[in-house]
């Protein structure tokens, strides 16, 4: 995701994960760096995020039971159309 100068609070929920995963460039790291310092709500969100990592572990699809796994797509692919039709 190609970034402007200053993000909104969507983009920096959508980034959180490459964030956390050290996944960003330099660049767009900084960034979101500035925007949770300013924003109060991302910065709780990010929290909560590595919260949820830090309790739950890592899963993997292997994991999950089938009929999880084939909920968890189904609501992915509802996503990806939601957010195309934006």
């Amino acid at each position: 995701m190609a970034l402007t100068k200053d993000i909104t609070c969507h983009q920096a929920v959508a980034l959180v994960s490459d964030y956390l995963e050290g996944a960003l460039s330099g660049r767009d790291r900084r960034r979101l760096e500035r925007h949770l310092e300013a924003c109060q709500a991302c910065s709780a969100y990010l929290e909560q995020m590595r919260i949820t990592i830090a309790i739950s572990g890592s899963v993997g699809p292997e994991d999950l039971p089938a009929e999880a796994l084939s909920r968890l797509l189904d609501v992915f692919e509802k996503y990806q159309q939601d957010k195309s039709n934006e």
